[in-house]
């Protein structure tokens, strides 16, 4: 409840923000600005504490006469230090980070980016502190405050987007088409709501009877959590130059172009937010302890479930999103200051891009079982790869695409590196791990999408009925209606077709 409730907020959030500042140059500059503390927290210590931490403190909680307490004080005062720092540097700093995922030209605006940039990037402290108290409530077997957390983030940058509404619009000298009020306001406020997340963490710490102390000693376990997050700084690095390059690409083509990007990027996680990471999040304590013990059978046994419930649960989300993905768009983001064009297009990037919502999140649980088996090397050769194949293609698309068209093309090769990853990543452990139940796997996603094919013409045929969607209250009218027959046909028939639907077996590690 907790995970889709923080989704469906997030959801609100997107969508209220796009009424507000539209889907234009402002939102462009401020989505380049906030992805900035995002992906300076991940390059320096992000990639380390959510992929590495995990296994380590559940061996110190295994090995340790304290639980791990110590262990824990430990990594907490050198990530506070160490965010800090970074935090500092990073926000001095702005002006030179900008220009790395930003284009010059007359369809950019690095000035207000910069400007953006420095309201937002003390959100790394924010980020940083909260993974880590995430971590080691997770590891004590305590996963609802951090799913809640989200949630009074949101609530917070809610209530921002609702005092910018009442402020006096942006006069004609204002630079970038925005108030100075409105700049802080809708920066403040953002990171504002990083900030209540990590702290609301820590009162649920103290509720489990930890207590921190700042501890300065050595660990020996810290030279093998240093060798891995070598290799998690390398795989985020590479992620990150992918997400330059498109960013750049983007915003040469058209000064909206990252907005509706990273909005339709944000649009397709949001089942994949409510459905895999909730499943990973409760697989990763399970699947490290299994390592832990040498039970590699059973960290087999939770990568073919996991697979499998992604399978069933996303693949007929991705059908339905192409096929309504410019309904979509016109029913969520043409709202406010937004308008029915750019929804519209949008609407046409999820399209293009969901048959990627699977291979997302075949990815990431292949990573976490990588992680789990204490091996940080390989996710970062599997994401090598993958930005391998993303940046030539990034490149190609003003090429082959006009400039308006860019977009999709960016969106369309993005999901397609997560495909490539999916193919590489299985191959992989199967050498790593043996047999994977690859043939009873193969048979849940054929006859999951042998049913989600079939139950297409029925919603099809719905919206011929209700003619076109032209307007947000036609469009969503067309989607409920569509959703519900869709459903009711796809469960139908995956009834009819027998796919197993696979039985998990507790939530804590075994």
């Amino acid at each position: 409840m907790a995970t889709l409730v923080s989704r469906l907020t997030g959801f609100l959030r997107t969508v209220v923000l796009v009424a507000t500042i539209g889907l234009s140059l402002v939102n462009s500059s401020y989505t380049v600005a906030n992805t900035l503390p995002v992906s300076v927290y991940q390059l320096l210590l992000g990639g380390v504490l959510s992929s590495v931490v995990v296994p380590v403190l559940v061996r110190a909680a295994r090995e340790d006469g304290d639980g791990g307490d110590g262990f824990a004080r430990l990594l907490l005062s050198i990530g506070a230090v160490g965010l800090a720092a970074a935090t500092t540097l990073a926000t001095v700093a702005a002006p030179v980070l900008v220009p790395l995922y930003l284009s010059t030209g007359d369809r950019s605006d690095p000035e207000l980016a910069v400007a953006f940039a420095y309201l937002l990037l003390p959100q790394i402290f924010g980020y940083g502190m909260g993974a880590l108290l995430g971590a080691m409530l997770n590891t004590r077997g305590v996963f609802g405050p951090a799913a809640w957390a989200p949630v009074l983030n949101n609530v917070v940058v809610l209530a921002a987007l609702a005092v910018y509404w009442l402020l006096p619009p942006a006069g004609a000298g204002d630079a970038g088409g925005i108030g100075t009020m409105q700049l802080l306001v809708l920066g403040l406020g953002t990171t504002a709501g990083v900030v209540a997340q990590a702290a609301v963490l820590v009162v649920a710490l103290r509720r489990c009877a930890f207590r921190w102390r700042w501890r300065w000693t050595w660990d020996r376990r810290l030279s093998a959590f240093a060798g891995s997050a070598a290799w998690v700084l390398a795989y985020v690095l590479a992620g990150q130059v992918g997400l330059a390059v498109t960013n750049r690409v983007a915003s040469a083509a058209d000064e909206g172009a990252i907005a509706v990007y990273a909005n339709a990027w944000l649009l397709l996680q949001v089942p994949y937010g409510v459905l895999g990471v909730s499943l990973l999040t409760v697989l990763m304590p399970r699947m490290s302890a299994a390592a832990a013990a040498g039970r590699l059978d059973r960290v087999v046994d939770d990568l073919a479930i996991g697979t499998r419930l992604c399978t069933i649960t996303l693949l007929p989300v991705a059908v339905g999103f192409t096929a309504f993905g410019p309904a979509l768009g016109v029913a969520l983001f043409s709202w406010g200051r937004s308008g029915v064009e750019a929804a519209t297009v949008l609407g046409e990037t999820v399209a293009v891009s969901a048959f990627g919502l699977l291979p997302l999140a075949v990815v990431m649980l292949q990573l976490r079982v990588f992680y789990a088996l204490d091996d940080a090397r390989t996710p970062t050769l599997i994401m090598l790869v993958m930005t391998a194949f993303r940046v030539p293609a990034a490149l190609l698309a003003p090429q082959v695409l006009s400039a308006e068209r860019v977009v999709l093309g960016l969106a369309a090769v993005n999901a397609a590196a997560f495909g490539v990853g999916a193919v590489v990543g299985w191959a992989w452990l199967r050498v790593r791990l043996g047999p994977l139940h690859t043939r009873a796997t193969l048979s849940v996603i054929v006859r999951t999408g042998v049913s989600a094919a079939l139950a297409l013409p029925a919603v099809l045929a719905v919206d011929r009925l209700l003619g076109a969607a032209s307007t947000a209250v036609t469009a969503g009218r067309t989607l409920v209606i569509a959703a519900v027959v869709g459903t009711a046909v796809y469960l139908t028939l995956i009834w009819l077709l027998r796919v197993p639907f696979p039985r998990y077996r507790g939530s804590g590690p075994r």
